[in-house]
């Protein structure tokens, strides 16, 4: 019943279903005409019979994909049409990249990638405790949804006006001051799903995302650190706060079970890559999650570092790049990472003057120490000094998809 709804008043479709039935009558009279040759100009006659029905066949399906796309896509996409087809078909060959970490920083990585694959997972730590994420995993008893709003929208394909509606954050005037719209959605949709996971999926389907978002760990997880003095603090907001240097983090509870998602990613990906982001509280608590950094030891695939390029009061400071990188290594084994990406771009003095006012200086690159132990650096200006010092996530990509390259001509040899 449901297939003859094709053929109500007001579809569109049928005029061209009967123009390609119009058309593929003619291409078979023209064949009858070719074969009967009984009278002369018969084989003329014929063919332009033929190629007059293919144009009506063609004609006809060209009308009909275009009464599909009006209803599938808004009136203002339907010019990328071409565009969207082609990024998808070269985007869905792209090799199987895996990012692990959390903050402005993963995404800002994040935005890149999505130009260069869509077989993109992004692991993201689930141990925020602060601001809005903070609020709604009290209140609600969910995970904090705050870096998994970012990833999502870092990788949505969607209109410009959704991932800004995802970002819209409510100003003091109201009860919801400084939530974040993306935040209570996700929230909201967990509560109707009943399970978190399933809310990050149909978020993702909403904002129409190039590769997947997954939590490290479906446990609510707290971070812990102790620090040098030997005081502990617990609470990835309250550890920055402290700002007296750590001496290592740890989860609570310790035994938190990863994923099955994430390590099924690590498993099959091309190239990971840890970071950028805050060393203590997106980077590494993702690898204390059971099973994660053994898995990552397992993959042949190039384990990438890349290291952050400024330091950060009351988790990092004057960290080196060495101390960076073995901050990750004493907490998880050596052979979770064998490329390091380090910063030697130079940070204008105006920007340099703004970080030293938080206590915030450029990481040295010291790359002797990170080769000592047996480790390849990649030395690049990987900086965009615009406003902030980030990031450049078009340098970081080029590094990073050269990696993938080198790898893949290495295994076919």
């Amino acid at each position: 019943m449901s297939r003859l709804k094709w053929l109500y008043p007001g579809m569109k479709v049928k005029r061209w279903i009967i123009a390609c039935g119009t058309g593929v009558l003619f291409v078979a009279l023209g064949s009858t005409v070719l074969m009967l040759k009984r009278f002369p100009g018969s084989r003329g006659l014929g063919l332009s019979i033929i190629i007059l029905g293919c144009l009506v066949v063609i004609y006809g399906i060209k009308r009909m994909v275009k009464s599909f796309i009006k209803v599938f896509l808004p009136p203002q996409r339907e010019e990328d049409l071409v565009n969207i087809m082609y990024h998808h078909s070269q985007l869905e060959k792209g090799p199987k990249i895996v990012v692990i970490g959390g903050g402005t920083g993963l995404s800002v990585l994040l935005h890149g990638l999505k130009e260069q694959s869509s077989n993109i997972t992004a692991i993201v730590t689930v141990a925020d405790d602060g601001g809005s994420s903070g609020r709604l995993r009290e209140q609600f008893d969910i995970l904090p949804p705050g870096d998994i709003r970012n990833c999502l929208v870092a990788l949505a394909d969607a209109e410009p006006l959704m991932r800004d509606l995802f970002q819209f954050r409510f100003g003091n005037e109201s009860e919801l001051k400084g939530h974040s719209f993306g935040n209570l959605f996700i929230t909201a949709l967990s509560k109707v799903t009943g399970d978190f996971e399933k809310a990050i999926k149909e978020s993702s389907k909403v904002l129409a995302i190039r590769g997947r978002v997954i939590p490290s760990t479906f446990d609510k997880v707290q971070l812990v650190a102790e620090h040098q003095n030997g005081q502990k603090t617990k609470g990835e907001t309250k550890i920055v706060e402290q700002n007296v240097p750590i001496r290592r983090v740890f989860l609570d509870p310790v035994n938190c079970k990863p994923s099955k998602d994430s390590l099924e990613a690590i498993d099959s990906a091309d190239i990971i890559v840890l970071g950028p982001g805050s060393l203590y509280t997106s980077v590494i608590p993702n690898l204390l999650v059971n099973g994660i950094s053994e898995r990552i030891a397992l993959s042949k695939a190039p384990k990438v570092y890349v290291c952050n390029v400024m330091t950060q009061a009351g988790e990092t400071g004057n960290y080196t790049a060495f101390d960076h990188l073995n901050a990750i290594i004493l907490h998880t084994r050596p052979d979770v990472v064998n490329h390091c990406i380090v910063n030697i771009g130079t940070v204008p003095p105006e920007l340099l003057k703004k970080y030293e006012e938080e206590n915030a200086y450029p990481v040295l690159a010291d790359s002797d120490r990170v080769i000592e132990k047996g480790y390849t650096v990649i030395e690049e200006d990987i900086i965009n000094t615009e406003d902030y010092v980030r990031h450049d996530s078009k340098k970081i990509c080029k590094i990073i998809m050269d990696l993938v390259l080198k790898t893949k001509g290495k295994n076919h040899h």
